[in-house]
This record gives structure tokens, sequence and C-alpha cells, in this order.
């Protein structure tokens, strides 16, 4: 059996590294699963380097379709026509994708129509309910022409039912995002500027913004870039910055003694820093997942989240995007008055070993 990867933007390959791993292992077992790891080129990034793919175990990619950016509809046809020129090339038997980019929903419309090559999507049936977020739209879509579901909660399992789709094409895994960062933990390590700040674990804020209706407007971002520094009691504030959100900070005239901006930083440092700090301020989704996994606080600044079990029953609290809303969880947090938080069933480390298993049954 030929199975394609397709990985697009940075989340993908943390979630497919422990995919491919085990896929190997099982390749030493005389198991007949061939893969061709597709790199859609969606993202760029100077840290998702030779070194990168080293550290998670990921070989070179087999094919990269080098999309680049662009709007959403230039983007999505870029990696629609180059994917299905590989299609017309090797078709294989089966199409793995992974969250909810556009590289997700990209591929998965094209194996079908070419051929009706069959689909997994791994973290199939989370939700928003925001259709306003693009990744929102990618997610239902891909559902909607999805072979074989891969879930992490049983919370995704229900929304996937509830769409109707039947139980047996429903496989509850948990999360392979959580398997790379358990088995990556030990090799966490500090950033060059560590020493640099003087740095102390719990005694700093990690701080990710990205999403449109924070960092897009300068007045929103610059509310609540001051409402996190008034709240911060002069923890030094830690701000590996989006090229996204670079755009619009350079324009709001910011400067405080405890904020640090820096580039986006390496998997293994970045996740160093969340796992010793006091508190992580952000408004992305997978961080959300991960700091429930390495029992820290979680402040989220959105409105929604497709990752609910996180504030159900790990560290994680959702407060929107209002500026005033912030200065009251942090007194929370300083209080020592934040939950302790549970890890979701199924976040093990094994997710990838419990896909590879079901992939088994095709040969």
């Amino acid at each position: 059996m030929l199975v394609d990867i397709i990985a697009g933007a940075r989340p993908n390959f943390m979630k497919i590294a422990p995919v491919i791993e085990a896929i190997q292992k099982e390749q030493r077992r005389g198991t007949n699963i061939r893969y061709r790891l597709v790199h859609t080129g969606q993202h760029y990034d100077r840290n998702m380097s030779d070194s990168f793919f080293e550290q998670l175990g990921i070989p070179k990619p087999s094919i990269n379709l080098e999309a680049g950016s662009g709007s959403q509809a230039e983007q999505t046809a870029a990696i629609m026509t180059r994917y299905e020129k590989v299609l017309l090339a090797a078709r294989p038997d089966l199409i793995i994708v992974v969250g909810d980019v556009t590289s997700t929903m990209a591929c998965a419309i094209t194996a079908k129509k070419m051929g009706n090559v069959k689909v997994a999507h791994i973290e199939a049936g989370i939700r928003s309910n925001d259709m306003s977020m693009p990744e929102e739209i990618n997610r239902i879509v891909t559902d909607s022409i999805t072979d074989y579901f891969f879930t992490t909660t049983h919370t995704a399992n229900e929304n996937l039912r509830a769409t109707g789709v039947p139980d047996e094409r429903i496989f509850f895994v948990g999360n392979t995002m959580i398997d790379t960062l358990l088995k990556q933990a030990p090799l966490f390590h500090q950033p060059a500027f560590w020493n640099k700040l003087k740095l102390q674990a719990q005694q700093y804020l990690v701080l990710t913004l990205h999403r449109p209706n924070n960092v897009d407007n300068v007045a929103d971002l610059k509310a609540i870039l001051v409402a996190i520094i008034k709240a911060s009691r002069g923890l030094p504030i830690i701000f590996p910055m989006h090229p996204r959100t670079a755009k619009t900070f350079e324009a709001l005239g910011i400067r405080s003694p405890n904020l640090h901006v820096c580039e986006p930083l390496s998997y293994l440092q970045f996740n160093y820093l969340v796992q010793h700090s006091k508190a992580v301020i952000t408004d992305s989704g997978g961080i959300q997942e991960e700091t429930t996994v390495l029992h820290v606080p979680c402040i989220t600044l959105r409105n929604n989240t497709e990752r609910p079990e996180t504030c159900s029953m790990g560290t994680n609290e959702l407060i929107g995007t209002d500026p005033e809303a912030i200065l009251p969880v942090m007194e929370k947090l300083f209080a020592g008055a934040w939950k302790k938080g549970n890890i979701p069933y199924m976040w093990d480390g094994k997710a990838a070993d419990r896909i590879v298993s079901v992939l088994k049954n095709m040969v």
C-alpha cells in the first residue's frame, strides 16, 4: 500500500513525525506500507530547517510542491494544481492529511476528484463552530469527503456522529502532536537569550498572538499588549513574534522594559520556554493542548476554541478578546488559584501506533 502523507505548515510536521516513525517501525517488521512525504510548501519557516527535521526524526520530503504564499484562493489553487500532477504521475492508495490548514483541504479535494483516492484525516472532527475562521471551513470541507477519521477526543467523535459519520469509520486514537511533545520533552533546551535576560523558571510569561482579530488592527493589538504589560507585575514577557503580527507591531510604538520580542523559535526552544513559564497567553490552538499536557496555565484570547477539553479538563481558560478580561484572570494566576488540570484520555504518546495499526488492516 502506498500512502501520501501531506504536510504544509509547521504544526503539521509535529503531527506527522510520529506517524512516519510508526510506519518505519512496521516496515522493519515486514509490513507492506510505503509512504511519500509530500511537503506542499504552504509555509516557509527558517526554523523548519534540516536540523528541525532531524530533531523530529522526519526524513526529507519525497516531494515538495513549493506552493508558496498568497491569498487563500491563490494558495489553494497552487497546491491543488501541483498535487494533481503528482497524482497523475503515481496514484497512491491513500492520502493522510492532518489538522486544518489550507494544504489539508486542498490535497483532500484533489485526491477525491482524481480517481477517488481514499482520504484519512488525523485530528478529524474538532470544531470551533466559528465560520469566520478559515481553519473551520478547512475542517468541515475535509471531513465532508474523508473516508477514515482519526480523532483526538470524545468530543470530536460526537461532532462526527452528529453529521452522520458511522462509527466504523471513526477511529479514536489520541493526539499525535502530544506523541511528539512527550518524545521530545527530554531534549527541550534554553534559547540563547535565557541567560542574557536572567530568566528564572515560573518567573516569566510567554506570549503568542497571530489571529487576525487580535493582530491586524493597530488599536486592538495595542490595547491587548498594554493590558498584558499592566497586569504582568513586571515579570518578563517573552513574545516570539509571528510574521503576521510583526507587520502591525511595528506601527504600535510600544516600549516596555519587561516586554521582550524575538523571532519565532525552534520547537525545542519554544517548548522549553512554555514548560518553565508561569503561564502562556496565546490565541493558538495547538498551544492550548501542549500547555494542558505540560500542566502550565494557559490564557487564551479567543471567543471560542476547537479544543474544549483543554478548558473542561486541562489548564486552559478561554477569556475572549476584550482586553478588560486580562487583568482579572492574571490576578487569579498570581493569587495561586489556577486550576491544576488533567490530561485528556489517550493523550499518552501512542496515537501514531494506533493509527498505523488501523493502516495495517488495510494492506
